[in-house]
């Protein structure tokens, strides 16, 4: 499989994966499910950073990926840590 093949598969699942995410987003229950449509979008973001940087060949686009990887990975602790807090108020009351 050519370089070219890859990327362009790489964008179709992570345009796949956008849409879904954001049809997720919109139609959710609950806050712990739009969170992790949010965790969806950001992966696809990852994902077509890497796309970027395999069909130009620069190293920025994955220095950009491992940046929007730290960020995520602490956004989502932050973010459970708010869902969790916010369900223990609840069967308090």
């Amino acid at each position: 499989m050519s370089l070219s093949v890859a990327v362009l598969l790489i964008v179709a699942a992570s345009m796949l994966a956008l849409v879904l995410a954001i049809a997720r987003m919109l139609k959710a229950p609950s806050v712990a499910d739009r969170i992790i449509a949010l965790d969806v979008l950001l992966s696809a973001a990852i994902a077509l950073c890497i796309a970027a940087g395999l069909s130009s060949g620069r190293v920025l686009f994955m220095d950009v990926a491992i940046g929007l990887a730290l960020v995520g990975f602490v956004a989502t602790i932050v973010w459970a840590r708010v869902v969790d807090r916010s369900g223990d108020a609840e069967d308090a009351a």
